[in-house]
């Protein structure tokens, strides 16, 4: 995997997600199902969803967030929370707090090389904003 990371606005790291599929994080149909299944496993989904609907090309304003963190930005005309006034806002400490939710369960059903990744991915976010 290359070392360039590319981070959401929220502060996730696209690059370590196993869901992200622009080049060159391309991901096979086999590696999606793989995190589909993760998925159910962990809680984020109640079921088993396609690889074509957990493939994700990046945050874009009109995709779904339970935060609007995209759309919140372009609005204020920002890159990231990082540049806002306002961080941490109300939205991004839930985020935060929602995120950190997860790492017992993500510890408890992954591997450790999934964990590793999901950490990455998803639990380093703060710091990533940080920085």
């Amino acid at each position: 995997m290359s070392e360039h990371r590319i981070l959401a606005s929220c502060g996730n790291d696209c690059s370590a997600c196993p869901r992200y599929v622009k080049h060159p994080y391309e991901k096979t149909e086999e590696e999606l199902l793989h995190t589909a299944r993760l998925w159910m496993k962990i809680g984020y989904r109640d079921h088993v969803v396609s690889a074509e609907e957990i493939a994700c090309t990046g945050c874009k304003p009109e995709n779904w967030c339970r935060y609007h963190v995209v759309k919140c930005c372009e609005e204020k005309g920002i890159q990231s929370c990082a540049s806002c006034p306002e961080y941490p806002c109300g939205r991004m400490r839930e985020c935060f707090a929602v995120t950190k939710s997860f790492e017992p369960k993500c510890r408890e059903v992954c591997t450790v090389q999934e964990f590793d990744r999901l950490h990455r991915a998803f639990f380093e976010k703060e710091e990533n904003l940080r920085h």
